[in-house]
């Protein structure tokens, strides 16, 4: 096992800001704020001489994966630019390191164990449940019932695919679009419930007729893979959609949806739409036919995690990212995308952050 800990900043004077330094090699921005502004992180006033430490266990794929670990690890560096926090990562090689770095940061004494992804969700749930004192946060997984000392960072992704079905149902030359999952199971369907919603409106907006392959709201079925780490079973998903007339693709699928991309570059004039985190720096070879992405933001709820927890309001259960918050949004925009069509998914954006439009999982 690989064991790689960095200790990076104490903050230790009232309301004065140290920069913040990244661990060598983590290509993430340790800017206070993100590139959007401060508004998810401040104001805040700081507790005089208060520390809290926080450790990150990473999946297998490591603290560099321009996905859900490195966008965590930035919550945790904004955490420290803005927060009394010191934070430190464990890297896991293997499924055998996740219960080791859990402990180590356990008998290390740390405040709050942040773990990503639903690979480590049966260790987190036992750590947790053989150290209820210890306060624990895991990214993209929820328990039922919940566990007192774990929340559950979740996401509205519904939100995010209802922005990228508009944009789809805009950006279409066949009036077809089509969506598949990897399994039939909540995290993967409430996307495809959002994409569906999304064309649908944009139907009854500008009375159109965009069909939906792939999925049928009403009866909850659709288009899977049933493996989400096949791409040959995503290239021909791809292929048999696309040879039905659809031309842009949203796989919710993960790497399995790569192949979708792949029939896609292959067959050219269509479109690829990327889940979870923008395609365009996941898999750079598939940018000119990326659309855009579906995201969850695992550094808007991992620094909301380690604030609540700063401000000793830390409880279990559930901690929603929404478009509101900027825990869900949309990637990397190709750059064909007509500037009225831009300025229409705004509105959009903004109607369902108003409430005006509700998007159903």
């Amino acid at each position: 096992m690989r064991w790689i800990t960095r200790v990076l900043i104490v903050l230790c004077a009232l309301l004065i800001a140290v920069p913040s330094q990244s661990a060598a090699g983590v290509s993430a921005s340790t800017s206070a704020c993100p590139a959007g502004g401060c508004s998810v992180y401040l104001p805040l006033t700081r507790t005089a001489g208060k520390l809290l430490t926080v450790g990150l266990v990473t999946d297998v794929n490591g603290i560099n994966d321009k996905s859900f670990n490195q966008s965590a690890w930035q919550g945790v560096l904004n955490a420290q630019a803005n927060l009394g926090a010191s934070g430190a990562y464990l890297e896991s090689e293997s499924e055998y390191d996740y219960a080791t770095n859990i402990n180590q940061f356990i008998s290390q004494g740390t405040d709050l164990i942040i773990t990503v992804g639903y690979l480590l969700s049966d260790v987190t749930k036992a750590a947790a449940q053989g150290n209820p004192d210890q306060k624990f946060s895991i990214v993209d997984v929820a328990y039922d019932p919940i566990i007192p000392n774990i929340l559950s960072q979740t996401y509205a992704s519904e939100q995010a695919a209802f922005l990228s079905a508009y944009l789809a149902a805009g950006m279409t030359t066949t009036g077809i679009v089509a969506t598949f999952g990897g399994m039939n199971i909540p995290t993967v369907t409430r996307f495809m419930n959002g994409y569906h919603q999304g064309v649908s409106y944009y139907n009854q907006e500008h009375g159109a007729s965009i069909q939906v392959l792939g999925w049928d709201p009403d009866t909850q079925t659709g288009e899977f893979t049933n493996d989400f780490n096949d791409p040959a079973a995503g290239k021909a998903m791809g292929e048999k959609l696309l040879g039905l007339g659809a031309d842009i693709l949203f796989p919710v699928a993960g790497p399995t949806g790569l192949g979708a991309a792949q029939a896609v570059q292959e067959q050219g004039d269509a479109w690829v739409i990327g889940v979870d985190t923008d395609l365009t720096l996941t898999a750079p070879e598939y940018a000119s036919i990326v659309l855009t992405s579906a995201l969850k933001n695992p550094r808007v709820t991992t620094y909301e995690a380690i604030k609540l927890a700063y401000q000793d309001r830390f409880v279990g259960g559930e901690l929603l990212g929404t478009l509101a918050n900027e825990g869900v949004g949309l990637g990397t925009l190709a750059a064909s995308v007509p500037p009225e069509l831009l300025t229409k998914v705004e509105q959009v954006k903004a109607a369902i952050i108003a409430g005006e439009i509700i998007v159903i999982p």
